[in-house]
């Protein structure tokens, strides 16, 4: 049994688009600052380093806590 026609599931994938990663960026940018770090820190930060810092929160909490402190 041969197969004569092999269908393609995925022709209308969805793709991320640009507003959606802006619109992402810009959540993950509020829930860094709530955590604690400055907001002109966290404006000069890149998308990257924000996200490195949302991984540990806990961490990132307690880290900006002293420095706010002190």
């Amino acid at each position: 049994m041969a197969v004569k026609h092999i269908r393609n599931k995925h022709l209308r994938r969805k793709r991320k688009g640009a507003a959606e990663k802006l619109r992402r960026q810009k959540l993950q940018k509020k829930r860094v600052v709530a955590l604690g770090v400055p907001e002109e820190k966290a404006a000069k930060m890149n998308a990257k380093e924000i996200r490195t810092l949302l991984r540990k929160p806990k961490k990132t909490a307690k880290r900006f806590a002293k420095s706010a402190a002190a």
